[in-house]
């Protein structure tokens, strides 16, 4: 799959053909970071991989300060792992790992949703609608990148509006280890249209104001994606989950 490099997943360049793509010098680190965000979300870096510091430099388009410190944010974030004497590579989780981590996203984002009915404005809901028209063209264009981008706007917007700092500080570093798994698990057409649809419901229960069924909606939906993942690693059907082996 073509993987564009992107800053907060806006497509801003052509597709990656491993050119050195320079970075704003005030920006080094933090932007080098949001592009390894990106290969690793979108399997170009696969679960396990060693991380290559020339060969990424050279991609980059840094040197390999910038690039060190990026390793470290995304270390922080627990996308990566850095080894003595060994360097960095990615983080690859195991069944147990999914399980646990998918349950706790649900019971987040289903309590999230619930926060976010009582807090929701029309002007708010306008704009999730709007996204979810503009994420159904993603997906109606088989382009799931962009659609991905915009899948993460509106779960991170639904989380906004739960107004709940705690609560939004937990999502987002729990997610941050589980966009990767999110990302692929669209890459089955069937899987890829039920969560479209899911999503529409969504739009639908929060501008009915109806708390219960979007808290429903939204656990049942990160159940769905704990299950696709889960399946491929016990089918043994996505290498890129798998760490880049089929053993």
């Amino acid at each position: 799959m073509a993987v564009a490099f992107c800053i907060q997943y806006a497509r801003v360049s052509p597709v990656m053909d491993g050119s050195a793509l320079p970075i704003a010098r005030s920006t080094l680190p933090e932007a080098a970071a949001e592009r390894l965000r990106a290969l690793i979300i979108e399997g170009d870096l696969a679960p396990g991989a060693k991380l290559n510091e020339r060969e990424l430099s050279e991609r980059l388009g840094v040197s390999r300060t910038p690039l060190r410190e990026a390793f470290r944010m995304l270390a922080a974030d627990g996308l990566l792992v850095q080894l003595p004497n060994r360097g960095a590579q990615v983080v690859a989780l195991s069944p147990a790992d999914v399980r646990g981590a998918f349950e706790v996203m649900g019971a987040l984002e289903g309590l999230a949703g619930e926060l976010a009915v009582a807090r929701v404005t029309d002007a708010d809901i306008a704009h999730l609608t709007a996204l979810q028209e503009e994420m159904e063209a993603a997906h109606a264009g088989q382009d799931l990148p962009a659609y991905y981008r915009i899948n993460r706007l509106i779960h991170d917007r639904l989380n906004a509006l739960a107004d709940n700092a705690v609560l939004e500080q937990t999502y987002r570093t729990l997610n941050a280890r589980l966009h990767a798994l999110r990302f692929r698990s669209n890459l089955n057409p069937g899987k890829w249209d039920q969560a479209v649809a899911e999503h529409r419901a969504m739009i639908e229960a929060l501008a009915a104001r109806d708390g219960a069924a979007l808290r429903d909606l939204l656990v049942g939906h990160l159940r769905a994606k704990q299950q696709a993942v889960l399946d491929s690693m016990e089918n043994k059907d996505d290498k890129n989950l798998l760490g880049g082996k089929l053993p």
